[in-house]
Protein backbone atom coordinates (compact mmCIF):
# COMPACT_ATOMS: atom_id res chain seq x y z
CA UNK A 1 0.00 0.00 0.00
CA UNK A 2 1.36 3.43 -0.96
CA UNK A 3 1.98 5.76 1.97
CA UNK A 4 0.43 9.25 1.81
CA UNK A 5 2.91 12.11 1.34
CA UNK A 6 3.81 14.04 4.45
CA UNK A 7 4.11 17.80 4.16
CA UNK A 8 5.40 20.37 6.62
CA UNK A 9 2.87 22.80 7.99
CA UNK A 10 3.22 26.23 6.41
CA UNK A 11 1.82 29.23 8.24
CA UNK A 12 -0.66 31.26 6.19
CA UNK A 13 0.95 34.52 7.37
CA UNK A 14 4.23 33.35 5.84
CA UNK A 15 2.48 32.65 2.53
CA UNK A 16 0.81 36.09 2.55
CA UNK A 17 4.16 37.75 3.26
CA UNK A 18 5.69 36.00 0.24
CA UNK A 19 2.76 37.07 -1.94
CA UNK A 20 3.15 40.68 -0.84
CA UNK A 21 6.89 40.65 -1.60
CA UNK A 22 6.08 39.91 -5.25
CA UNK A 23 9.58 38.44 -5.83
CA UNK A 24 8.60 35.13 -7.51
CA UNK A 25 9.05 33.13 -4.33
CA UNK A 26 7.66 29.75 -3.48
CA UNK A 27 7.83 27.20 -0.69
CA UNK A 28 8.64 23.50 -0.70
CA UNK A 29 5.85 21.62 0.99
CA UNK A 30 8.21 18.75 1.82
CA UNK A 31 10.97 20.61 3.67
CA UNK A 32 9.56 24.15 4.13
CA UNK A 33 12.46 25.93 2.40
CA UNK A 34 11.81 29.00 0.29
CA UNK A 35 12.53 28.75 -3.42
CA UNK A 36 13.45 31.61 -5.73
CA UNK A 37 12.47 32.16 -9.36
CA UNK A 38 9.13 30.42 -8.92
CA UNK A 39 6.11 31.50 -10.93
CA UNK A 40 3.07 32.48 -8.81
CA UNK A 41 1.01 29.54 -10.10
CA UNK A 42 3.86 27.00 -9.96
CA UNK A 43 3.12 23.42 -8.92
CA UNK A 44 5.48 20.58 -8.21
CA UNK A 45 8.73 22.32 -9.09
CA UNK A 46 11.85 20.51 -7.94
CA UNK A 47 13.26 21.75 -4.62
CA UNK A 48 16.94 22.66 -4.67
CA UNK A 49 17.22 21.83 -0.95
CA UNK A 50 15.61 18.39 -0.65
CA UNK A 51 15.07 17.32 -4.27
CA UNK A 52 11.34 16.69 -3.87
CA UNK A 53 8.92 17.93 -6.52
CA UNK A 54 6.99 19.88 -3.91
CA UNK A 55 7.71 23.54 -4.60
CA UNK A 56 4.60 25.66 -5.12
CA UNK A 57 4.31 29.34 -5.94
CA UNK A 58 3.20 31.56 -3.06
CA UNK A 59 -0.06 32.54 -4.76
CA UNK A 60 -0.83 28.91 -5.61
CA UNK A 61 -0.26 27.94 -1.97
CA UNK A 62 -2.58 30.72 -0.88
CA UNK A 63 -5.33 29.36 -3.13
CA UNK A 64 -4.73 25.84 -1.82
CA UNK A 65 -4.89 26.92 1.83
CA UNK A 66 -7.92 29.17 1.34
CA UNK A 67 -9.87 26.50 -0.55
Amino acid sequence: MKQPKKYVEIDIDRIIDLCEQDDNLGICRSCGEEAYGVEPDARRYKCESCGARSVYGAEELLVMVAG
